[in-house]
């Protein structure tokens, strides 16, 4: 749940092909292609049916391990998979199978014109038809969400949990009433109080493409919260993401303001549900996110089954702030849950 410009953002695995010790596949198994007829690089336009009509959406599955399937949900709503490019360096080597996927509205699949598509409960079933078009299962699907897409996977595990071998909620709290909190009480505190004062400002008169907001969040949020780099350096994956951003679904769903909520997730809260999670749950916060640390850190304790990494270098984005933390850290969970554990230490 992050906007950036020109909107916000809000804005894996190892195991073996076929051997139960669970050794990394082969460069040569784990390379196979799968794919049928001509070959497009693990790419798959996948029919989904909606209540407006069957549309396709994108993916693409990136390495081969029967026992390990990891499937990224972008955040946003109506960002896109580009900025999970970043795992390519790190998951291969792991033998780990992921899965880039662009949801309905998303730069890659079908961008139907249609408010009546952007709700969560539509999201979820969208979701159900890509995991059985990809054939996962409860014996080898990690689902990871981050931001928005945390959202998605938390609804998903609620009412499809039989399906997963794990889930993982990388840096999205379970109730939006608590991060318009956190935003209101404590974000806004990190802002000098005559910055904080002109975004109001500009905010009041909804005029949230002026350059001047749109440098006053990039100087005062985005490189603290957001992702903690110069914005010239960032890096080419997020910025792409960032200028694909599906800017209609964001703002109908997430609002238009960067310090609280209004659209139709402004009232979602799921912190009461999170006991019913029963399979292997990890939850990846860090210290300078837009989503409040100590919040996941409890969302961990709420579960059946949960773990906690922290990311002490990281913010929004610590999958490319602090790297080297998230990926270890998601590699040893995704490892340790194949070889039988439920919990995770780091």
């Amino acid at each position: 749940m992050i906007r950036f410009i020109p909107l916000l953002f809000g804005m894996s695995i190892l195991l073996t092909s076929c051997s139960k010790e669970g050794k990394t596949p082969s460069l040569k198994d784990y390379f196979k292609s799968e794919e049928k007829g001509v070959k497009t690089g693990g790419i798959k336009l996948i029919s989904i049916e909606t209540p407006r009509g069957t549309f396709k959406v994108w993916t693409k599955r990136f390495g081969n391990n029967p026992r390990i399937k990891l499937l990224f949900l972008h955040g946003g709503p109506g960002s896109t998979h580009e900025y999970w490019e970043c795992a390519e360096s790190f998951l291969p080597q792991e033998g780990i199978e992921f899965i880039y996927y662009d949801q309905l509205g998303s730069w890659y699949s079908d961008q139907p014109d249609d408010s009546s598509l952007w709700v969560t409960e539509r999201f979820v079933e969208e979701l159900e038809q890509v995991r059985k078009a990809l054939g996962l299962n409860k014996d080898n699907f990690y689902l990871l969400g981050h931001s928005w897409g945390g959202i998605l996977a938390m609804e998903y595990a609620l009412k499809y949990q039989d399906n997963l071998k794990a889930l993982i909620i990388s840096n999205m709290m379970s109730s939006c009433p608590e991060y318009d909190k956190y935003a209101d009480e404590v974000l806004s505190k990190d802002i000098p109080p005559d910055v904080l004062k002109q975004i109001r400002e500009f905010e009041a008169k909804g005029d949230y493409k002026n350059p001047k907001y749109i440098d006053l969040l990039l100087k005062h949020y985005y490189v603290k919260h957001v992702l903690r780099m110069p914005v010239e350096e960032w890096p080419d994956p997020v910025v792409r993401a960032f200028k694909h951003t599906n800017e209609k679904i964001y703002v109908l769903m997430q609002g238009p303001s960067e310090f609280g909520i209004s659209g139709r997730l402004e009232k979602w809260d799921r912190s009461k549900d999170l006991n019913k999670i029963k399979v292997p749950t990890l939850i990846i916060g860090a210290k300078y996110d837009t989503m409040d640390p100590e919040h996941m850190k409890w969302m961990s304790t709420q579960v059946q089954n949960g773990s906690y990494l922290f990311c002490p270098n990281g913010s929004h984005m610590c999958m490319y702030d602090d790297q080297e933390t998230y990926f270890k850290g998601l590699i040893k969970f995704i490892k340790e849950v194949d070889a039988g554990k439920t919990k995770v230490e780091f």
